[in-house]
């Protein structure tokens, strides 16, 4: 991919952001994702020339960190929970069903392009399980049925608003650019903290 003058521009104002350049490897590896889709060798040529890295000191940090993806993964990529609370109420259920659903196995991508497919750790979200992700973002108390329905309301291309953030689900390049520190101006949409989480805070509140 050629990137614009525009491009490197923005990425020029991520390095600023840090007292030390190599700093920004993080956000630029997302900003290389919210272009290209994913992290590929030709981006993490550029960042390594950018912050005057070696190569493998850059492709070391976007293969040990999963939310970088080496191959192209779905417009909107679903991970699903299948840690111990989450799996225990229903999530392994839940993937299980997906893959059948979907005609894919784990970190597979639906023929259409538009679902990819992940089992996932916590997402310190343990009070809502069994909770999914898309593109990051939280769909909670999910069952088979609602997920397989989450699913297709994406690859018909009006995707369900997640159950906290923002009011509407954005595509994986766009989450991948909010996540290289480029502000969509969505930040206060919708809820941020439900019910279940502030639960603690008002028994503690009450108790006084």
């Amino acid at each position: 991919m050629a990137y614009s003058s525009e491009d490197l521009a923005i990425m020029d104002s991520i390095v600023k952001r840090y007292p030390r350049p190599r700093s920004a490897i993080m956000p630029l590896l997302h900003f290389v994702q919210s272009r290209v889709g994913f992290v590929d060798g030709e981006g993490i040529e550029l960042i390594a020339k950018i912050l005057t890295l070696e190569m493998a000191e850059v492709s070391a940090v976007s293969t040990f960190y999963t939310q970088y993806k080496r191959q192209p993964v779905g417009e909107y990529h679903v991970g699903v929970c299948t840690n111990t609370l989450c799996a225990v109420m229903g999530g392994d259920a839940i993937f299980a069903g997906l893959k059948e659903h979907l005609g894919v196995e784990n970190d597979g991508v639906t023929e259409d392009g538009k679902v990819s497919l992940e089992h996932i750790e916590c997402n310190a979200a343990c009070d809502y399980a069994p909770v999914v992700m898309a593109n990051w973002e939280f769909y909670d108390n999910q069952t088979v049925q609602s997920s397989k329905d989450l699913v297709d309301s994406m690859r018909e291309g009006n995707p369900f608003p997640p159950t906290r953030g923002p009011d509407s689900l954005v595509t994986w390049k766009e989450a991948s650019a909010v996540l290289a520190g480029i502000n969509d101006g969505r930040a206060h949409e919708g809820v941020q903290a439900g019910a279940p989480t502030l639960l603690g805070l008002k028994i503690s509140k009450e108790g006084k």
